[in-house]
């Protein structure tokens, strides 16, 4: 029941504390702009009040207005990914995303970006990164098995960016391995444009029965609201906002902007929530996550259709003299709001209490639709809840075709590049970063902590075994933020494809998947119109191969040195339906057929080689036509449930000859490849023409599956044999790379670790 004095109005203080500015010095000194508000979107909160906004208000709405909260820019597109389908138990809207996978099971992921933060403070920017994903999907009620990351930074030779590099690949080892959470996997790039604001991308990937599905929504008038976790302080405070904005010459003040994670307090808070779930007595739960005890009590009160009322004096906190302004705004880290029935406050306490993990009752859901905030025994905030959350403001903006556009339609890099050396070529592109092994990186990680990870870090795609259950999980990272840029359609198009294709190559069913935006600010219209390509051509990708997007993230503003690169990341979860069909990228047995799916044409715009021989990327990206995409998937499907594969490799950057040489370096056995081509012979072998795979067979099933692939119409070109000790490549009958798999080896796997200790070289 409410308490009566909650159902009077009254009138809300204009100042919290005496150090905070007046709603009318507000007005008046435009105090609003450090925010992050603008004049019209000030007057529509004076419009929502009837009255002018106190400080604390203010910063509510900032922050429930802000981009990262409220996808004010963004919303508009982001209405056009297809999020339903047969599978889909839980669309956007939610912490995460939910798939059935049958046998009553779903599989639940999300990706982040935390890009910002990682930018000011490497090491605590990624590792509360991967913090606040773990929370978004056991707030869903599933128990986290899987984490992934996809990564971008400037050149290596920069000393900053090596400490960048390191710190954020150290703090996401630290905080995953301390939960015991294996990263199985992920992607890393390296390009001038991430110099000056790395992106950070961390997903998560947990199970749960059907059953067991939380939401974040608070109903029932009278039931109590309870705080969980570590107590509230200064950390983090404005960090919704602090996203939503370029980083600027002052980016090291933003610093008290980034929180502290504390991995042992997230474990405790993991192990009671499951326990809650399990006991069945939640009715909504919720993480604070970005713009912290703000953002989850308005956006579960205001899916609920309810009001609420807090008392700040109740929230555990561990700095003295916080005000209201503060607390409401903070980001401490390990934190999450729990609805109940009123009544069972006692038994949520219990489990708790055995999990040693603070708890205090903050408020009450109420039935007027208000949002009130108390504070030594005064209203400080009284805003109806639903124009925080449903009524923020929507921008509609309008792109322009950038000049550089125009200015490569006619470029072509095949020209240029024809004639390279290959086996000089092949060197460059495996010794390229953004190529080379990235075991220095995933060496930090735990990736077999749990005994479930059957895949791990290396291959197309990470796979998980699902306790109990002869299927299995495969999950890819991917993007290419070169693609986007020269063509932003093709190359949102093409980041879908890959991942699903590389789960496609470990042998699942794509399932669905999870997205993260990741460009520069939307009120360039050159950047709204990359922003909007990209997302029409995600679009249509996940049309076409039956992956509906289910949650995602849009992190926009990331420029802080002249423009970056736009960076679309697609999480994709697949089925692996037998744990016989797992499959992986590298040559099994000598004496296999070798076979190449796909067409290759004349493409290296954005290619590897392109960047590393000419230092730069111009022309148009490889076309993709999804209805070929889609046939490619079901041939491989179909010959792997055969059980005529011994390897699958995806086709992608660095193109034919980085994919066979990958192919090698697994179990040190190399191939004889002797091709015909009209191309010439660089082009054939490091053109990214899509919708390509590289399979073994052994040899009594190479013509089933030429056949296989001809009744699909998906050409299959038989080229070689597995087989000795050197990668041997002949075109049109003369030989352009005949090297041995350890050399091409040594400099694959030497690459990132040279290019991080430069003084070892010398």
């Amino acid at each position: 029941m409410v308490q009566p004095e909650q159902r009077v109005m009254e009138s809300v203080v204009e100042r919290a504390a005496e150090s905070e500015p007046t709603p009318v010095d507000i007005r008046d000194q435009q105090l609003y702009l450090e925010m992050g508000l603008v004049p019209d979107e000030y007057q529509l909160i004076i419009d929502h009040l009837g009255r002018l906004p106190n400080w604390t208000e203010l910063g509510i709405y900032s922050v429930m207005w802000s981009e990262h909260c409220s996808y004010k820019n963004s919303k508009p597109l982001l209405r056009r990914f297809p999020v339903e389908g047969p599978r889909v138990l839980q669309g956007p809207g939610e912490g995460a995303g939910a798939l059935d996978i049958g046998d009553g099971q779903a599989v639940v992921f999300k990706i982040e970006s935390h890009n910002h933060p990682t930018a000011v403070e490497p090491f605590q920017g990624a590792a509360t990164g991967v913090g606040g994903i773990i929370r978004d999907v056991f707030s869903m009620g599933a128990r986290p098995v899987a984490l992934l990351n996809s990564l971008r930074f400037g050149k290596l030779s920069n000393p900053r960016v090596r400490y960048l590099f390191e710190q954020a690949v150290a703090g996401i080892a630290h905080y995953g391995n301390v939960v015991g959470i294996p990263t199985v996997g992920g992607e890393v790039d390296f390009d001038d444009s991430y110099e000056g604001n790395p992106l950070v991308n961390a997903m998560c990937v947990g199970v749960l029965s059907h059953d067991e599905l939380q939401k974040g929504i608070a109903t029932g008038t009278g039931n109590p609201v309870i705080y969980v976790g570590a107590s509230t302080g200064r950390d983090g405070i404005h960090g919704a906002t602090f996203a939503s904005e370029e980083l600027g010459e002052d980016a090291e003040e933003k610093r008290p902007s980034v929180q502290a994670g504390d991995p042992f307090m997230e474990k405790l808070l993991l192990e009671a929530c499951l326990e809650l779930v399990k006991k069945g007595i939640l009715i909504g739960i919720q993480d604070m996550g970005a713009a912290g005890l703000t953002s989850s009590s308005t956006e579960m009160a205001a899916k609920g259709g309810a009001g609420m009322v807090l008392n700040l004096d109740d929230v555990p906190q561990r700095e003295t003299g916080m005000t209201p302004y503060e607390m409401m705004l903070s980001e401490s880290q390990e934190r999450m709001l729990l609805v109940v029935e009123k009544g069972k406050e006692d038994e949520v306490r219990e489990v708790l209490d055995k999990w040693g993990l603070a708890s205090a009752v903050v408020g009450r859901v109420t039935d007027d639709g208000r949002y009130r905030v108390r504070h030594r025994g005064r209203l400080v905030v009284d805003i109806p809840v639903n124009t925080l959350v449903d009524d923020a403001p929507v921008v509609h903006r309008k792109g322009k075709e950038p000049a550089y556009y125009r200015q490569f339609a006619d470029l072509r890099p095949e020209d240029t590049l024809s004639g390279v050396n290959p086996q000089e070529a092949l060197k460059k592109v495996l010794s390229s970063p953004n190529v080379a092994s990235k075991e220095w990186v995933y060496r930090q990680y735990d990736h077999m902590v749990r005994t479930s990870t059957a895949v791990r870090p290396g291959s197309d795609a990470a796979v998980i075994m699902m306790e109990g259950l002869d299927k299995a999980l495969a999950i890819s990272t991917d993007g290419n933020g070169r693609y986007v840029y020269l063509d932003p359609a093709k190359g949102g198009a093409i980041t879908v494809a890959e991942a699903a294709r590389n789960v496609v190559c470990s042998g699942a069913e794509p399932l669905g998947v999870t997205d993260g935006l990741n460009f520069g600010s939307p009120e360039k219209p050159e950047v709204f119109w990359q922003l909007e390509g990209a997302v029409d051509g995600m679009s249509e990708a996940c049309r076409v191969l039956e992956t509906p997007v289910v949650g995602g993230n849009v992190s926009l503003y990331n420029e802080s040195k002249g423009t970056i690169h736009p960076t679309p990341v697609v999480g994709m979860v697949g089925l692996v339906h037998s744990r016989s069909h797992i499959t992986t990228q590298e040559f099994k047995q000598e004496g296999d057929a070798v076979f190449l799916l796909g067409e290759t044409l004349p493409e290296l715009g954005g290619s590897e080689l392109q960047l590393v021989m000419e230092g730069n990327i111009s022309g148009r990206p490889p076309q993709i036509d999804l209805e070929k995409e889609k046939q490619l998937h079901r041939v491989i499907l179909a010959a792997i449930g055969k059980g005529w594969v011994s390897s699958a490799h995806d086709c992608s950057t660095g193109g034919l000859a980085t994919t066979l040489a990958e192919s090698c370096f697994g179990r040190s056995l190399g191939a004889v490849i002797r091709m015909e081509t009209p191309l010439d012979p660089t082009v054939c072998l490091f053109s990214e023409s899509q919708s390509r795979v590289v399979l073994s067979v052994p040899g009594e099933y190479a013509d089933a599956l030429m056949e296989l692939a001809a009744d699909h119409g998906v050409v299959c070109t038989r080229i070689g044999t597995v087989g000795g000790d050197s990668l041997t490549v002949a075109i049109n009958g003369k030989h352009v790379i005949d090297a041995p798999v350890q050399q091409l080896k040594t400099d694959w796997e030497g690459a990132i670790p040279w290019a991080m200790n430069p003084s070892s070289t010398n």
